[in-house]
């Protein structure tokens, strides 16, 4: 099994990046692992620490209609160039932690993608440089509140409520060119999306280095792929699953806002 990079957080409220044991353990490091954080001595036991998000991203740069099936599911042409948009860090959550439906939106939907990890900084860089710039690879969720993306025009309402971007559970440094991606709601047996990552139109070296051309990608940020076909609705207590083979799954359950308290 490929090594999984954790990023947990103990009960005394300190966080650390390590190394998940298949005992569900985890070996600690002295840094992130893109900045060459090494193993140290210190264990955490599978009781003793919450899992967060593997790594806390300076900026979330993600990618529109990137497979052919979801630009024709959307009505629109694939793009000539890939389709850009931000979603802010503040909208990171882990695995298991709630997805909020925020009161604005009459329709939020899942889009299942695979997340790739910076390990150093990256501008200006051809798609083979990419290669050394693309540090590992994780699962996301570009949770969308679509009516609000079609009614304003722009995406960054849409895209970017507190919770709309879950990661995780960790991260693997390799994986399959044709690893498969599913989406499955509520336990179902039969996925809503499915689809090979190497069906994107633009694949991970060539987006890393499109992204580089206009600004500098920092070690931890993220690169959201884009979905494949099938996205669709979420109500609340929905519970979203989203795999990709050799790295896990990403699961999340959405709630409503909690009402603000009034004194």
């Amino acid at each position: 099994m490929a090594q999984r990079y954790v990023r947990v957080q103990t009960a005394q409220g300190q966080i650390h990046y390590g190394l998940l044991q298949l005992s569900r353990g985890v070996q600690l490091l002295d840094a992130p692992p893109w900045l060459k954080g090494q193993p140290t001595d210190l264990h955490l036991e599978p009781d003793n620490y919450q899992i967060l998000a593997p790594c806390a991203p300076s900026k979330i740069v993600a990618v529109g209609k990137n497979y052919v099936d979801h630009a024709a599911e959307m009505g629109t042409p694939v793009p000539a160039e890939p389709l850009l948009f931000l979603k802010p860090p503040t909208a990171v959550i882990a695995t298991e932690t709630p997805i909020i439906y925020p009161p604005q939106s009459k329709r939020v939907d899942y889009e299942g993608e695979l997340a790739l990890i910076i390990g150093e900084p990256c501008a200006d860089c051809t798609p083979e440089q990419t290669q050394n710039k693309i540090w590992g690879y994780t699962i996301a969720n570009d949770v969308t509140a679509r009516d609000l993306q079609q009614q304003d025009g722009q995406w960054t309402r849409a895209k970017g409520f507190n919770t709309f971007c879950p990661l995780g559970p960790w991260i693997v440094r390799e994986l399959s060119p044709g690893a498969r991606l599913q989406t499955f709601v509520n336990n179902s047996a039969h996925p809503v999306q499915s689809s090979s990552i190497d069906r994107m139109v633009f694949p991970p070296d060539v987006l890393v280095s499109y992204i580089s051309q206009i600004m500098t990608l920092l070690p931890g940020d993220v690169v959201l792929t884009g979905t494949p076909q099938g996205v669709g609705p979420l109500q609340i207590g929905d519970r979203v699953r989203i795999e990709i083979e050799g790295i896990g799954a990403l699961e999340n359950t959405v709630v409503a806002r909690p009402s603000s308290s009034r004194p």
